[in-house]
């Protein structure tokens, strides 16, 4: 408060009060200007957390909020957890999905691949940093049908559920224009170390019996 408290002549110095009052109506003035130096951080997308990230999630054009299916809830048999006198058996009007709220790392990171996904310039290297970015741990080849749709392939480990969500239901929405993706395909599980299961075949993509895996859609 010094910048405004100097301008306060000699005379009137010594009257306490008067330099009190002073204080308390311009320190308003210095706590603006100060948040408003800290908004850049604020609403950065290295530093912004809960409702700031969430407003930077609106200009990307991605909510914190995804759809997924809900699992390991309604009556099913043979899957272990929901079976007799476990699972929920689905009513009527009960619903298949919920939405999930992304924590503030996962969405950090998801709206980075947005910001890329924003300016993909169409190349398919591109197109595969734009992929590992999210899924670090796999390999990301695309298959081109040649009749405006296209496959993609995630090898190397099983994705988990929320970006599978992500994914699927275009949340990114990283393709061409015009072209239709027919399928994500992953490989199972147990196949960190290799690719998809293949005949006639062994290199980072397609890999043999104990070490390639099944291909599953997302």
């Amino acid at each position: 408060m010094r910048d405004y408290l100097k301008l306060i002549t000699p005379q009137h110095r010594t009257a306490s009060k008067f330099v009190d009052h002073i204080d308390l109506i311009t320190r308003s003035l210095s706590e603006i200007g100060n948040a408003a130096l800290q908004l850049n951080n604020a609403f950065s997308l290295d530093y912004a957390v809960g409702v700031q990230l969430d407003a930077v999630g609106e200009w990307v054009g991605l909510s914190r909020y995804v759809k997924t299916p809900i699992a390991g809830v309604y009556f099913s048999l043979d899957i272990v957890g929901i079976g007799f006198d476990q699972g929920v058996l689905k009513r009527r009007f009960d619903g298949a999905s919920g939405f999930t709220e992304l924590d503030d790392e996962t969405y950090r990171t998801l709206l980075r691949v947005k910001i890329e996904a924003n300016h993909w310039d169409g190349s398919s290297e591109m197109l595969e940093k734009i992929y590992q970015r999210i899924l670090p741990d796999n390999r990301v080849f695309f298959v081109d049908n040649q009749n405006m749709t296209m496959d993609v392939f995630l090898t190397g480990c099983a994705i988990a559920e929320i970006v599978q969500s992500v994914i699927r239901q275009g949340y990114l929405n990283i393709k061409p224009q015009s072209v239709r993706v027919n399928n994500y395909i992953n490989s199972a599980a147990a196949a960190a170390a290799g690719g998809l299961f293949g005949f006639d075949g062994n290199n980072e993509y397609v890999a043999g019996f104990d070490t390639g895996g099944w291909a599953v859609k997302l």
